[in-house]
């Protein structure tokens, strides 16, 4: 069982889908079984940190390049925010870890911001400027307001 896990994950994945199905217990890859469970909850949490990392970009970016705003960032921002709800909505669990979240996701966000506006990385805040409210408001945006007027 060990190889087949090492060679082909998917078909592990099966095999341990169908033992599960059975109760057949005792022929179950409990080690394996176990990091694979943990790793799923790490995965949410890196979820939310890179959705959150690219909607805080993509605010920075219309904060502070308004005379470049487009459609496109306007339907990123959109996206982000509506799949980070959803996340949070099907991972309740993930609340408390939010703030902790946001932080990180700001690192990263203005990463992104300066990389692709090519404004220096000291232009955008230290801290995140944004509240964890206003980031996933779907009527926050900063500056000017997002209307399809202004992006046509």
């Amino acid at each position: 069982m060990q190889n087949l896990y090492e060679t082909d994950f998917y078909a592990w994945t099966q095999q341990q889908a169908l033992l599960l199905q059975q109760q057949q217990w005792s022929q179950l890859d409990l080690p394996n079984l176990i990091e694979e469970i943990e790793s799923l909850g790490k995965q949410q949490r890196a979820e939310l940190r890179n959705r959150l990392s690219v909607l805080i970009g993509h605010l920075l970016k219309w904060e502070y390049q308004s005379e470049r705003r487009s459609r496109s960032w306007l339907a990123t921002i959109r996206v982000q925010r509506r799949e980070s709800l959803k996340l949070l909505r099907d991972n309740p669990s993930l609340k408390p870890y939010l703030d902790e979240a946001l932080q990180e996701a700001y690192e990263n966000g203005r990463d992104l911001a300066s990389g692709e506006t090519n404004l220096p990385f000291s232009t955008f805040p230290q801290e995140c400027p944004y509240t964890l409210e206003e980031t996933l408001s779907e009527v926050f945006y900063p500056g000017e307001p997002a209307t399809d007027e202004v992006m046509e």
